[in-house]
């Protein structure tokens, strides 16, 4: 195999502004760190700059900075001692010794202030990236996010340079409070009321921006009707897709044991909860009381929320429900922690797919959908006002429910169960959506001209 290059471009030298780059298991580093092979295949030669949380990358300058607020810099010094001494006895001495020194410092910036923490690493990224630009060095800023001072930094950096920049918006900077609601009028919130203002800077200014969802790009258009005119930035959707950590997922033949696995990865919150899981199985056992000896709830990634843990209590779940966990790179086989999930993904016999239960849900797709569909197992998906998600999810065979729909959601628990009882859960259609066509979609509508990303034999 070969590849067909063309001439390389003038404008490949691209500063990547990503707070959260190379941070293990991140969706915001992942949806950054998994261009990155593909990005490099076509010619861009990136100088990345992030905060000091995640692994400095060998392939390419790689600057890592602190943040020059205090509530910036007691987050990102957690995770860099984490990172360098993992989380014993001596990273418990060290963060609370400064977070006590800090905490007078982070009050009075909340005072003043009141943005998200992660604001004031935008400053040294502005003051390094200037100078990279005005060295001549840097020919695109692509800032990404995840936090969004990466993209206050490109703001700054467009305003006072004139260099080209594109902007990748993760999830909504404005949220939504109801189907009605297009997030125009000011909120109350002072860091909510920034977002706002960030956003219209971002069209304003940018050459390019795009959003992971169309319900996304269509809301920001109902605020922003300049979007998309002449001398304002071009938007459009981008589907973030993954790749399979470490390679190509081997298919596996599933294998059905005495228990029937439900398991969840990432996140949980009030508006997030497996306490929906909990409830429709309190009903199905009153059904089929059976069931309860061979159906397990796995959570993996984050500590349970209030609701679940209430749920446990309610209903005596303590041995149904197993919480497993953050998954850690493991020291003894090597595997990071994406590989050890993607594991237990291939694992399960259903993996769920939590939506919520806010309105933004409109403009927002769980990132490990995508890393779902590399799996090669049914997906149960509650998702809550997004059309888009509906499709994709039906499109791949996967069960399908509503949020608010308990009656609903307690049919298709049954259906699972009954699926599982007959070893005939269903296998995915569709194939997984994966970062190459992400990257391939950037490049062909910002124009920079870069080597083919075909390959020709």
């Amino acid at each position: 195999m070969r590849k067909h290059t063309e001439t390389l471009p003038t404008k490949n030298r691209w500063l990547i502004l990503s707070h959260g780059f190379n941070m293990d298991g991140r969706a915001a580093s992942q949806t950054i760190t998994d261009k990155i092979p593909y990005l490099l295949e076509a010619g861009i030669k990136p100088v990345v700059f992030s905060a000091i949380t995640g692994i400095q990358d060998q392939r390419f300058p790689h600057r890592q900075f602190l943040a020059w607020g205090p509530a910036a810099f007691r987050f990102d010094f957690r995770h860099w001692i984490a990172n360098q001494y993992g989380r014993g006895l001596l990273y418990k001495l060290l963060t609370r010794s400064v977070s006590i020194l800090l905490a007078p410092f982070i009050g009075l910036e909340k005072f003043f202030l009141g943005y998200s923490s992660q604001w004031s690493w935008a400053m040294p990224a502005f003051t390094h990236g200037r100078q990279l630009i005005r060295d001549g060095k840097i020919d695109v800023v692509y800032s990404t996010g995840g936090a969004w001072s990466a993209h206050l930094a490109g703001l700054w950096l467009k305003k006072v340079t004139g260099v080209k920049w594109i902007v990748e918006v993760h999830d909504p900077l404005v949220i939504r409070k109801s189907p009605v609601d297009a997030g125009s009028e000011r909120p109350k919130n002072r860091d909510a009321q920034f977002r706002q203002y960030l956003e219209r800077q971002i069209i304003r200014y940018a050459d390019y921006v795009w959003w992971f969802t169309e319900g996304a790009v269509h809301y920001a258009k109902a605020r922003n009707p300049n979007l998309n005119t002449q001398g304002n930035a071009r938007g459009f959707t981008v589907l973030p897709g993954a790749n399979p950590p470490g390679g190509i997922i081997t298919s596996k033949a599933h294998q059905y044991s005495d228990t029937l696995n439900l398991c969840h990865f990432g996140s949980l919150a009030k508006d997030r909860s497996l306490a929906t899981i909990l409830n429709a199985l309190s009903s199905l056992l009153k059904k089929y009381p059976h069931a309860g000896r061979h159906i397990r709830v796995h959570a993996y990634g984050a500590p349970l929320d209030v609701l679940t843990l209430d749920a446990i209590k309610q209903y005596g779940f303590e041995d149904v429900l197993l919480a497993h966990g953050r998954l850690e790179k493991d020291s003894v086989s090597g595997k990071s922690g994406r590989e050890r999930v993607v594991e237990k993904m291939q694992e399960a016999d259903v993996l769920i797919l939590l939506h919520g239960n806010d309105e933004w849900c409109a403009e927002y797709i769980p990132s490990k959908f995508y890393e779902y569909l590399w799996t090669g197992r049914p997906i149960w998906g509650i998702v809550h006002h997004n059309p888009q998600l509906d499709q994709m999810l039906s499109n791949r065979g996967a069960y399908l429910s509503h949020e608010g729909d308990l009656e609903g959601i307690n049919m298709t628990l049954e259906r699972i169960w009954l699926d599982w009882e007959q070893k005939h859960l269903p296998t995915p259609t569709g194939e997984a959506i994966g970062v190459n066509q992400a990257v391939a979609t950037i490049l062909g509508i910002v124009q920079t001209p870069v080597n083919s990303l075909n390959h020709h034999s």
